[in-house]
Parts: structure tokens; C-alpha cells; sequence
């Protein structure tokens, strides 16, 4: 990805920056889309993917915690048929993408029979491992391990919530699923052959 330093912007092209204190990143493998980088932690997307275009798109930080306590507000979360509202990150050494996912649309991710289940913020969520095999990464196209907790319950649009990241990190560990060196971590919406929209807030 090129990396940009950002004002108030609309991002369309795979890339990430920093803007207004907070990293974002925006990566779209087809269909159509576009990011627009609002105040301090705040972006609005769009997305059309056809069937099987995948979009995802988040705020946060460069550098991910595993003690982080992440706070959001959705102000709008329209999915479509396949789409997340998630705490997205990366870990290299293990190469690990993760997510916590609060909110989705018709399809309840990642279908996989779930291994155990996380008490959190209010909420229980399942976890999961599954893999990718020569898939994107942000190493280059690469095999490697995918950990999720998703909530039972979606969270509500237009409210205040807190991901207390260190739960989720634990639950997972317990499993012996490792996370590696932290790379970037971002409240992000991911949509997959879907038309969605969402404008989200993180702190």
C-alpha cells in the first residue's frame, strides 16, 4: 500500500495515512468505494462490491496494544447483506489477522464452528480460528491464521461502546492462539460483496 499523511480527504485507492491524530487504512480489491476522513477519529464510507468484491477501511492506531481499551460510537452502520463493524488488526511473527466484530449484517462471520466463548464489555462473544491460504496481507499474498471473537448480540447503532481488547486477547491465548509483534489496529468496516455504508467514531 502507499502510505499519505491526510487532511480532511475522500480516500478511493488501497493506502493508509495519518489524519487528525489517528491512523486509518483503506483497502478495496474491486467493486467500488470511497473513505472519508472526518475530525480526529471519525470516517464515513461507502461501498458497492458486486458479489464478491471485499472493502475494508478503519481508524485507530499504528501501532496496536493488546492492553487497549478501544471506544466507538456508529452513528451509521448499513451493511447490506455482508458486512462487519469490528475491532480489525494485524500481528506479524505470527502473521495474524483478528477481529472483534460487534455488529454485521445478514451472514454472521467468519462461519466456522465456534471453539469456546469470551465474556466482555457486556456481552459474550464466540471465538474462532480459521485460516487463509494465499490470500492478501500486509506482508503480500500470504498463508496465515485468522482470529475472531463475535459477539452474540449485535451492539446497538448510535451509542457509545468499549472493547476491552485484553479479554479477547486472553480467550484466544487460552486456546494457544498466539499474537505476534503488533502492527496497525483500527474500528473498521469491512463489507464483502455487498452495497453498505457506515460513519464511525473512535477514541
Amino acid at each position: 500500500m502507499v502510505s499519505v499523511t491526510a487532511q480532511a480527504q475522500t480516500i478511493c485507492s488501497n493506502s493508509t495515512g495519518n489524519q487528525g491524530g489517528y491512523f486509518w487504512t483503506f483497502f478495496r480489491d474491486s467493486g467500488s468505494g470511497c473513505m472519508t476522513l472526518g475530525a480526529n477519529g471519525n470516517f464515513s464510507v461507502n461501498w458497492q462490491l458486486g458479489s464478491s468484491g471485499n472493502l475494508v477501511v478503519g481508524k485507530g492506531w499504528a501501532t496496536g496494544s493488546t492492553s487497549r481499551v478501544i471506544n466507538y460510537n456508529a452513528g451509521v452502520f448499513n451493511p447490506g447483506n455482508n458486512g462487519y463493524l469490528t475491532l480489525y488488526g494485524w500481528t506479524t511473527n505470527p502473521l495474524v489477522e483478528y477481529y472483534v466484530v460487534d455488529n454485521w449484517g445478514n451472514y454472521t462471520p467468519p462461519g466456522a464452528q465456534s471453539m469456546g466463548t469470551v465474556t466482555s464489555d457486556g456481552g459474550t462473544y464466540n471465538i474462532y480460528r480459521t485460516q487463509r491460504v494465499n490470500a492478501p496481507s500486509i506482508i503480500g499474498t500470504a498463508t496465515f491464521y485468522q482470529y475472531w471473537s463475535v459477539r452474540t448480540q449485535k451492539r446497538p447503532i448510535g451509542q457509545n461502546h468499549r472493547i476491552t481488547f485484553q479479554n479477547h486477547v486472553n480467550a484466544w491465548r487460552s486456546r494457544g492462539w498466539n499474537l505476534g509483534q503488533m502492527n496497525y489496529q483500527v474500528m473498521a468496516a469491512e463489507g464483502f460483496g455487498s452495497n453498505g455504508s457506515a460513519n464511525l467514531t473512535v477514541w
